[in-house]
C-alpha cells in the first residue's frame, strides 16, 4: 500500500446535505478523503449536521485503510434512510483527521458544494 494511499484535505468551499427533501447540514468545514483510485468522499463535521436527524444503528464494517465504521440512519418527515450516513470514532492513523466527522451515502443522500 501506498504511503499516500489515503490523503485528506480541507474542501475550502461550503457544502449541504439533503435527505427527503430537508436540509441535513451545511458546512464550509467539510474534509475530502482521497482514497487510492475511489470517488472523493466529503466528510462533515457533527456540529454542522442536524444530529436529531440520526439515529445510531447497530450496523458496522471495518476498512483496513480507516478502521471500523458506525452508521446512522436518517429519518425525515416523508423519509427514513437506513444506514445513510457512517463515521469513524477512532480511526487509524492515516485517517486520524476524519474523526467523528459524517460521511453521507451518496445514492440516498444529496451532498453537494454550493
Amino acid at each position: 500500500m501506498a504511503k499516500d494511499y489515503i490523503r485528506v484535505e480541507k474542501s475550502g468551499g461550503k457544502w449541504v446535505v439533503r435527505a427527503g427533501g430537508a436540509v441535513i447540514g451545511e458546512s464550509s468545514a467539510v474534509l475530502l478523503l482521497h482514497e487510492g483510485n475511489l470517488p472523493v468522499v466529503a466528510y462533515f463535521p457533527r456540529d454542522d449536521i442536524a444530529m436529531a436527524f440520526l439515529d445510531r444503528s447497530d450496523s458496522t464494517t471495518h476498512c483496513p485503510h480507516k478502521g471500523d465504521a458506525s452508521y446512522y440512519s436518517i429519518e425525515t418527515k416523508s423519509v427514513t434512510i437506513d444506514d445513510a450516513a457512517w463515521s469513524y470514532e477512532d480511526p487509524i492513523p492515516a485517517a486520524a483527521a476524519i474523526k467523528g466527522y459524517l460521511a453521507f451515502v451518496e445514492d440516498e443522500v444529496t451532498v453537494e458544494e454550493i
